[in-house]
């Protein structure tokens, strides 16, 4: 009888370890992902940090490059000149403003735009202010610049142009938009006297840059639901032009290829993202807005990989450099993936504090965190 119970007792320890095991194993859906174990395949160098001030949040605080120096304006108003190289900083400006986008660098000037809804531009040379001019409403994405023009997308929907000599107004542009819209925008792209823009109200436009005229205009995806949450299809995300293509993505909407001589779209697939898709070696891809990262051939659409395994983490925009994509997240770590596998090949903790914004610049690219920090990487 001792021994009967001596089994029994044996058989349920062993059966609840065995429960006990599985439940471990087992992925919560509604918590980020934990970091899985891979084989490093290179690593990543820091070259150097600088903390600036104020708060990184919305991916709108991003580095701007002018030969061999980068220059970068923080939340309070410090624009600083910095060598590449080194991480040296060359001058700093401070300006008497709490700003909500950029910097921008062009035609020997930076521009930038504060919290009041003004485009300020600066000479490169030295920060001293040459224009201020107010754009029409809360700026929360980098401008587009032309030799002649400076583009502005606000966050109310406008699209205005300005002289880039004088700051004077040259044309402007309004979309309708939509009651309840996510906070954030996206920037306007120039390219052939054209500038393409995207809008809270799930569409494309493609304007005359002279002019400001629309060209013609397209639906990245349409509202399906019943209530205004559900036709919440803001398009935050920059286009992306490469050849005849403009490649686009919405939240809760989908990813869009339009032909830009045949004004229609030629392609879509249901995503959300709030960021630009990527184009790397015959991949289209996109970060969802849950941190799932989807890809396709970029010539036949047909599906490639998707990966799961940062769900939830918070990713950053992704980036292209030397052939990986580069992604960082909530936990201050930047991982590389190989885009033909979906295989990440390396990673690196940088911060404490949430990756925001990746951008490449040549053999470095370059990380801001929600704090702030400016980080110059490679490998």
């Amino acid at each position: 009888m001792n021994k009967l119970l001596s089994l029994i007792l044996i058989l349920s320890i062993s059966s609840c370890s065995s429960i006990a095991f599985w439940q471990s194993d087992e992925v919560d859906p509604n918590e980020p992902r934990e970091l899985e174990d891979f084989n490093e395949k290179f690593q990543f160098v820091e070259n150097w940090e600088i903390k600036f001030k104020g708060e990184n949040k919305l991916n709108n605080f991003k580095p701007a490059f002018s030969g061999s120096r980068l220059f970068f304006a923080d939340q309070k108003g410090n624009v600083s000149n910095i060598d590449i190289q080194s991480g040296e900083i060359i001058w700093e400006s401070e300006l008497d403003s709490t700003i909500s986008a950029g910097v921008v660098a062009g035609f020997g000037r930076l521009f930038l735009s504060d919290d009041k809804g003004n485009l300020i531009c600066l000479d490169q040379n030295d920060g001293s202010i040459q224009w201020k001019s107010f754009a029409g409403g809360e700026v929360l994405a980098n401008v587009g610049v032309d030799a002649g023009l400076v583009v502005v997308k606000t966050a109310s929907g406008f699209l205005n142009a300005f002289n880039i000599e004088t700051g004077s107004e040259e044309w402007s542009y309004r979309s309708v938009a939509p009651n309840l819209t996510v906070r954030g925008s996206s920037s306007p792209v120039i390219n052939e006297n054209i500038v393409y823009a995207t809008f809270d109200n799930g569409r494309i436009g493609a304007f005359n840059l002279k002019t400001g005229l629309p060209i013609w205009d397209g639906a990245i995806s349409f509202t399906e639901g019943v209530s205004e949450l559900d036709n919440l299809i803001d398009a935050d995300s920059s286009p992306i032009l490469e050849g005849n293509r403009i490649y686009t993505v919405n939240f809760q909407g989908n990813l869009s290829v339009f032909d830009a001589a045949q004004r229609r779209a030629v392609w879509e697939s249901k995503e959300s993202s709030f960021y630009e898709p990527f184009i790397l070696r015959g991949v289209l891809g996109i970060v969802s807005a849950d941190s799932k990262i989807s890809t396709y051939s970029s010539r036949t659409f047909e599906d490639s990989w998707k990966l799961e395994e940062y769900a939830l983490r918070e990713l950053s925009n992704p980036e292209t450099h030397k052939g990986y994509i580069l992604v960082g997240d909530f936990e201050g770590y930047i991982h590389a993936i190989d885009p033909l596998t979906g295989i990440t090949v390396a990673r690196k903790k940088i911060s404490r504090s949430k990756i925001i914004t990746l951008i490449s610049r040549s053999d470095s690219f370059y990380a801001i965190d929600e704090k702030m920090r400016l980080f110059s990487l490679s490998f």
